[in-house]
């Protein structure tokens, strides 16, 4: 393999190729994530049942929550990388890849001490039903074990992706999608250890595609090949990542705090309510990841471009972004609202684990194409180093409004309903304020 092989670089050619090109393993590879996510659930309902499901799902806002900073570091990473392998300088990649691989070791040893040692006290604040109680707290402890796994591959992954090599991401990940259900199948419906199995396949999962990603950056024959003696932490470089990254990794820790704020507020309609929900969100991520993964392929092809001067190439690309991802999610939530019943009933044939769901998916799905606009400006923004205005943005959104929304609103709600609502109203206001500021802020520099 040469270089030229490993490294795509989006400044030239079709826009529309690149990015599609780009994007689609990128997608594929999340919802091949998304889809061994969904296996643990389908699992666990139909082999050890709904409370079972709802222990596995009450976790999901705390797990986000504490990867959200490292996300945040490897988004910095990546614009980083992309903008020096767009500038040809690899001097300058070199020290990119070191330090960024160096500070996902350390963040992860450190999220994997705390999630060890706090989950179940922060299961509790949340209001967990005390039902599922004990087995959430189980789910989350054992799932703690392999956060250094998630947070070194996401940023080996934004490395790869930052040199355009978003092929490589999907093989890892299909990798351990076929480990995650292997070992679901055997732990779960074969030894019967329940939500602790779920936990110990994830883990397994994580670190085959951890394991994979380190192992070809480490024989990869090109600018962003990382070696273990240079494995270090360079001061200037670490505050560079950490500039771009910080923004982004605050705006998804507080954006988790309202998330939790909100499973709280549905862990008061009780275990059917939470195992309903958590069950429609791993359906709710084939919409949302692929939304991401345009931003994240936005976010690459502009840091390209930017640290190649073609300014002009980059609104075009931003446009063509937009196009594809309001396309994706009108068809997705079509084939969504159309066989709601019969994806619900895959996760349980408990009748109001359904009704809870189908209700979430008639608030979500007609509305994931905001989220897209929202999404891929915010990425297009953010490829060129300016990521505290999306921050901004995404917190007044999907933090600060939803906060306000559940003290001042959700009083007034007798039903779930008042919760679901909230999410499409939140995407509206984060992706009006995001036209804005894409149409009269000052993002590129000519």
């Amino acid at each position: 393999m040469n270089e030229k092989k490993n490294t795509v670089l989006m400044t030239e050619g079709g826009i529309f190729k690149n990015l599609l090109f780009f994007a689609t393993p990128l997608i594929l590879g999340n919802l091949l994530q998304q889809m061994y996510n969904a296996v643990d659930s389908i699992i666990v309902g139909n082999y050890v049942g709904s409370n079972a499901l709802a222990a596995v799902g009450a976790g999901a806002s705390l797990i986000y929550l504490l990867i959200a900073f490292s996300l945040g570091a490897s988004v910095g990473a990546g614009v980083i990388v992309s903008q020096y392998l767009g500038a040809k300088e690899k001097e300058g990649v070199h020290k990119a890849v070191h330090t960024a691989l160096a500070i996902s070791i350390i963040l992860g040893l450190i999220l994997t001490a705390g999630g060890i040692l706090f989950s179940r006290k922060l299961l509790v604040m949340m209001n967990t039903p005390a039902e599922i109680l004990d087995d959430a707290a189980c789910y989350l402890r054992i799932y703690s074990y392999g956060l250094i796994f998630n947070v070194v591959y996401n940023m080996a992954a934004g490395i790869l992706n930052a040199a355009g090599n978003s092929r490589r991401s999907l093989m890892y990940l299909a990798a351990a999608a076929v480990v995650n259900i292997f070992m679901d199948l055997l732990l779960i419906a074969g030894l019967k250890i329940g939500v602790a199995g779920a936990a110990i396949a994830t883990n397994f999962s994580q670190a085959i595609s951890c394991i994979l990603a380190l192992w070809f950056l480490f024989r990869v024959p090109a600018d962003y090949r990382i070696s273990l003696k240079s494995l270090r932490i360079h001061k200037a470089m670490a505050l560079r990542i950490i500039q771009i990254g910080l923004p982004t990794g605050i705006q998804n820790m507080v954006i988790s705090f309202s998330n939790i704020l909100i499973q709280a507020s549905i862990n008061q309609y009780g275990a059917m309510a939470v195992a309903g929900f958590s069950a429609y969100l791993k359906i709710d991520g084939f919409n949302i990841l692929p939304v991401l993964s345009f931003s994240m392929a936005i976010t690459t092809f502009i840091g390209q471009n930017y640290g190649a001067g073609k300014y002009d190439r980059m609104k075009k690309g931003m446009w063509v972004t937009l196009l594809m991802g309001i396309v994706y999610t009108v068809l997705t939530g079509i084939l969504l609202l159309t066989f709601s019943g019969q994806i619900m009933r895959l996760f349980s044939e408990d009748v109001g684990v359904i009704a809870y769901g189908q209700t979430a998916m008639r608030y979500f799905c007609p509305f994931y194409w905001i989220l897209a606009i929202l999404h891929s400006l915010a990425g297009t923004v953010r490829g060129t180093g300016k990521s505290i205005p999306p921050m901004v943005v995404l917190l007044v959104s999907l933090c600060l409004f939803r906060i306000v929304w559940i003290q001042l609103v959700l009083p007034y709600y007798t039903s779930i309903e008042g919760i679901f609502i909230l999410y499409p109203v939140s995407w509206l206001v984060g992706a009006v304020l995001m036209i804005l500021y894409t149409w009269k802020g000052k993002w590129i520099e000519l």
